[in-house]
């Protein structure tokens, strides 16, 4: 596997991509997925990064972090209740600063196993990073082909 450094790199390549997109974005409630806008998808991708952020701060800081817990469909419910309400804006906000959080404490050699999601099993920073950015950059796929199809 890549280094940490390098696996940062790029998810903050791919986050910095997410975010000129949503800038330049004429039509935010375009269709990517059933039932879900480019908005939504915007504001799924902030929820799990602060979530992410969270963890990896807390660790950092010797506070025993709380990962979401629940069942997907109650934390997608969750999550689109709580974005569905914000500006495209506010949420793209949101997304730079939990990454920003990520980026000061994903180094630190303090990190060894990072929790995702109560009930499911804790991560290497190495393998977040890259499940994270991979996740990431399917979004981001399907969002440049949602536009295209307009």
């Amino acid at each position: 596997m890549e280094s940490r450094a390098t696996l940062l790199r790029k998810l903050s390549e791919t986050v910095s991509q997410i975010l000129e997109i949503y800038r330049d974005m004429a039509n935010p409630d375009i269709t990517v997925y059933e039932n879900w806008t480019a908005k939504d998808v915007l504001g799924h991708i902030t929820f799990w990064h602060e979530s992410f952020a969270r963890n990896v701060s807390d660790i950092v800081n010797g506070i025993k972090p709380t990962p979401l817990k629940g069942r997907y469909s109650d934390l997608t419910r969750q999550c689109l209740s709580e974005t569905r309400t914000q500006t495209v804006e506010t949420i793209a906000k949101r997304l730079a600063t939990a990454h920003n959080l990520i980026q000061e404490n994903i180094l630190d050699t303090r990190l060894i196993l990072i929790p995702y999601k109560k009930g499911s099993r804790d991560y290497t920073p190495e393998e977040h990073l890259d499940i994270v950015n991979k996740h990431i950059e399917e979004h981001l796929n399907d969002i440049k082909k949602a536009g295209k199809s307009l």
